[in-house]
């Protein structure tokens, strides 16, 4: 075998061997006899392999052109649209294509969008496909120059079965998820940059295989005051964004969340609560041991904020959690299983830790999924996972606690509050000494800053006169006089 044959042998082209020689003579001459044919041959064969790539993973917006093998899944309608200073209209059909690593949407233009709607492409055909990759409006799209049918390649990847919540990927759409709605958030609205009005909402859907946040915009924005949790939903035609390193789920103009008589297990997978450490962001599930009345307090810019702190125990420690905004309206009671997802840990009261359930934070009562199928939590990954059927779940994972869930000290309160931001901590024993008092201390969380500084213990307000640097929701304690209803701090620390 010659050194041309060698190095053809080993390219993975659709070049003619034929092709191929003719194309070494002529690079050969190109190079004035400064390379011989081996060098040519190698010479064209990286510029064949270039932009090769092994999977759909590899592939990244800017490249100049990708090579790669990928799966039909699902093919899209012919669509024409006006192209600027031409009498014809061009068209494109999209193509939802993946591999075992992820999945991409094919843009086939004009001729070749034809040829796609007429029954050239089927679902299920492996394609050899060569185009240029960009960061199209779904995310990951390529634009195809090339696809040809590769019938001796085999990719594992299972049609017409939708998706699941672990098996989402960036730049997926036209994905289909079947789950249980486990919370849903308030309609928000913005100004768009050509002055018209857009909505926006969220929920969250769980499956049995883990949850993700789903984003709904203008008219499907209204599904968010449609919904109640429990509710097993099927998400139509989404696409996956980025927010933040984590994937959402959007639903648009073109999507659909449709009720579906069917039962959906959601089983949480929660961190030990004895296993949290300062600023992580963590999952929680357990029982409510104890649940504080709801405080309200005033922020700086003079509107009103609230929180309520709630006791959540699993079988390895338990742990108190701040519920700020919307979240302290969440009706929890003593012996509830709850599920607390993306909340922080932070410094508490007497340097015990705290979980704070902030704005991107979801609270979930588990019992009132149980028509959806849901799962009671095993925290920690350590205990037993069952379908909640009519139960309530109360014998998986959480089982041990749920009998003494509303005990002797579930109507304690040793908690205090915040902005939602930080630390919810308070003194349960903090207050202010008698104003006849020489030198008085008061221990709070710090709930407005400026002039003056207010401190919440839980059970009452101090406002304190001081030039130290605070930020809400600090925790601190100030020593001083008291002089006009105000204690002018000496030291606070």
């Amino acid at each position: 075998m010659g050194a041309i044959d060698e190095v053809y042998a080993d390219l993975d082209t659709d070049v003619s061997e034929e092709e191929f020689r003719e194309a070494v003579e002529q690079k050969v001459e190109q190079m004035g006899g400064l390379a011989d044919e081996e060098t040519a041959a190698m010479l064209l064969a990286h510029e064949l392999n270039e932009g090769e790539v092994d999977t759909v993973a590899d592939i990244e917006p800017g490249m100049e052109e990708v090579k790669f093998l990928a799966k039909v899944v699902s093919i899209g309608d012919l669509r024409t649209f006006e192209r600027d200073g031409e009498d014809e209209d061009g068209r494109v059909a999209n193509v939802e294509a993946a591999d075992e690593t992820g999945t991409v949407r094919l843009a086939f233009w004009d001729q070749q969008a034809e040829s796609v709607v007429e029954g050239q492409l089927e679902e299920g055909q492996v394609l050899r496909i060569a185009g240029r990759p960009k960061d199209g409006y779904n995310g990951l799209e390529v634009s195809v120059d090339k696809a040809e049918p590769d019938d001796d390649a085999e990719i594992d990847v299972e049609l017409g079965e939708g998706s699941t919540v672990d098996a989402l990927t960036m730049g997926q759409s036209d994905v289909n998820v079947r789950g249980i709605v486990l919370e849903t958030d308030s309609i928000r609205t913005f100004d768009r940059d050509d002055g018209s009005e857009g909505k926006v909402s969220n929920l969250l859907l769980g499956d049995e295989t883990g949850r993700v946040r789903v984003t709904m915009w203008d008219d499907r924005a209204d599904r968010a005051t449609e919904l109640d949790p429990g509710t097993a939903v099927e998400i139509v035609d989404g696409y996956v964004r980025e927010r933040e390193g984590d994937l959402e789920l959007h639903v648009g103009d073109h999507g659909a969340i449709d009720e579906i008589d069917e039962t959906v297990e959601f089983t949480p997978e929660a961190d030990a609560i004895g296993a949290v450490e300062m600023d992580q962001v963590v999952d929680l599930a357990g029982v409510v041991r104890s649940a504080d009345p709801k405080r309200t307090f005033d922020r700086d810019d003079g509107s009103e904020g609230q929180v309520r702190n709630i006791r959540v125990q699993d079988d390895t420690d338990d742990i108190r959690v701040a519920l700020w905004g919307e979240k302290a309206d969440k009706e929890i009671a003593p012996g509830d299983e709850v599920f607390v997802a993306d909340a922080e840990i932070q410094d508490g009261w007497q340097d015990d830790l705290e979980a704070s359930a902030g704005w991107q934070s979801t609270v979930v009562v588990l019992d009132e999924n149980t028509g959806a199928g849901s799962a009671a939590p095993s925290p920690g990954g350590s205990g037993p996972n069952s379908s909640a059927g009519g139960s309530g779940g109360s014998d998986a994972g959480l089982g041990a606690f749920t009998g003494d869930g509303d005990g002797a000290d579930s109507g304690a309160s040793d908690d205090g509050g915040s902005d939602g931001t930080a630390s919810a901590g308070g003194s349960a024993d903090g207050g202010a000494a008698a104003a006849a008092a020489e030198e008085v201390e008061f221990t709070g969380t710090v709930v407005q800053t400026g002039d003056p500084v207010i401190l919440d213990d839980g059970q009452e307000t101090m406002q304190v006169d001081t030039d130290a640097a605070l930020t809400l929701g600090q925790e601190v304690t100030a020593r001083g006089a008291m002089a006009d209803d105000r204690l002018d701090a000496d030291d606070v620390f």
